[in-house]
């Protein structure tokens, strides 16, 4: 049997099942596990989407720490030069020393709250990551559910509606999990 013989076949049978009230509780399961899934996939989207924001900012962040880390390498640098010199003004010269000392220390500090800030963005990516791992597991799910429960309109076997009930709940479920995610 070709494909466009199959597809007939299931055609005929969904328009036979809809003058059989028998399947309407199928086909509202269906309509109830595809609206599940819309919600479900826009979760995982959204996920997704955060993710990368996320690795933008943490990209973004790791920039900002090498460029102030250049910036104290020449601080060390400087001061490293000016120690060795023969300078012209001893007393002006320490003056300029201080200043980059300075300049050096707060540096070095920033660089630590810059890098920080760099770890915490990429730990939420890695939870946006594992969120949005959690939304595509549970549409997955959902979409199989769907699937199965649609075989009862083909077979007319009440088993094939409750697996797809069954993996509709486990795809609820492992969607739900998402949430609990931080």
């Amino acid at each position: 049997m070709g494909i466009e013989e199959e597809f007939q076949e299931m055609k005929e049978h969904a328009e036979h099942s809809a003058h059989d009230p028998s399947l309407i509780p199928v086909t509202f399961t269906m309509a109830v596990l595809a609206v599940v899934l819309a919600a479900t996939t826009l979760l995982g989207h959204r996920a997704h989407t955060e993710e990368l924001l996320f690795q933008s900012k943490a990209t973004d962040q790791w920039a900002y720490y090498q460029a102030k880390n250049i910036r104290v390498h020449t601080y060390e640098l400087f001061l490293d030069l000016l120690s060795v010199s023969a300078l012209k003004d001893p007393v002006e010269a320490e003056k300029v020393k201080a200043k980059y000392t300075r300049d050096l220390e707060r540096s070095q500090e920033q660089l630590k709250e810059i890098e920080t800030e760099a770890r915490s963005l990429e730990s939420e990516v890695a939870g946006e990551q594992r969120r949005a791992n959690r939304f595509d597991l549970g549409e997955v799910c959902l979409e199989a559910a769907i699937v199965i429960v649609s075989l009862t309109l083909l077979t007319r076997r009440r088993e094939f509606w409750l697996t797809g009930i069954l993996m509709g709940v486990a795809g609820v479920g492992i969607t739900l999990t998402g949430f609990l995610i931080h």
